[in-house]
């Protein structure tokens, strides 16, 4: 017999599966009206990549991301902001047109430190087991890609992920490349469960569509091991993130903005 808890995650999960399949049919028609306008004015326009979780994430990434569409509530009652000032700066406008060169070292241990508003989340990446998702994170990092990035959405029901890595802070941008899917088979995945302090890249629901989004997971969430797990955060990472979850989220209903404001002051990748 099925629980009533199975059956809340089973209705969680169609519910997002829904709204990514909205969000990617309002993509296509945008990407088909741009590029009716480009043909007439003659203009190569060049857009950002939407990264979505999937599942109950997304999003990017999927969860549906993973990416949040949410916009704060009137009627839900926001929680007491716990987080700092955001350093001075902005957030990057760049891109790039293709996946950068290996230049990690395979066998060898990166972290990667995101210096947060709401406190230092330090994460030891699985070089070997996603080697192009870290090579691109140490790409992106070095240039500077995420800081001043907003963390952009947050969940609380069903799955339990904060989503970052958007510098537009609106779950639509990207690098202007995509990476390939890894890890997918990663032993930490068990029974379709992302376990606590699990970093796993979003996408667009796509296989091979993940950019520069990811998820950092706060409370074991059930999705299809469709992300790629890339990263473990550490016991002092977990506090910070699990502070950023007490707040809560714009909505009240269990996906939105977070509560409090959770910016990536600097982010770093570095041979251990």
């Amino acid at each position: 017999m099925v629980s009533q808890e199975q059956r809340r995650r089973q209705l969680a999960r169609e519910k997002f599966l829904r709204q990514q399949q909205r969000r990617t049919a309002a993509r296509r028609k945008a990407r088909v009206r741009n590029s009716v306008i480009a043909s007439v004015l003659g203009v190569v326009l060049v857009g950002s990549l939407a990264l979505y979780t999937t599942g109950t994430l997304k999003g990017d990434d999927d969860k549906e991301n993973a990416s949040a569409e949410a916009s704060p509530s009137a009627s839900a009652s926001k929680a007491a902001d716990p987080c700092d000032k955001a350093a001075a700066g902005k957030a990057s406008t760049k891109t790039w047109k293709k996946e950068p060169a290996m230049s990690i070292d395979k066998s060898a241990d990166y972290t990667m430190t995101l210096d947060t508003t709401c406190g230092e989340i330090d994460i030891a990446l699985k070089t070997s087991a996603a080697p192009h998702t870290v090579n691109s994170f140490d790409f992106l990092a070095g240039k500077g890609f995420f800081d001043h990035s907003t963390c952009h959405r947050l969940t609380t029901s069903g799955i339990y992920v904060l989503q970052c890595g958007d510098p537009t802070g609106q779950g639509t941008g990207g690098p202007g490349y995509t990476i390939p899917d890894e890890n997918l088979k990663d032993k930490s995945l068990k029974d379709n469960i992302y376990p606590a302090g699990t970093v796993a890249m979003a996408n667009t629901g796509q296989a091979d569509s993940g950019g520069s989004q990811f998820f950092l997971v706060y409370q074991d969430s059930e999705l299809p091991p469709s992300y790629t797990p890339f990263g473990t955060i550490s016991d002092a990472g977990m506090k910070v993130l699990k502070k950023i979850a007490a707040a809560g989220e714009s909505t009240g209903a269990g996906d939105g903005v977070p509560n409090a404001t959770v910016v990536i002051d600097k982010a770093t990748v570095a041979k251990s």
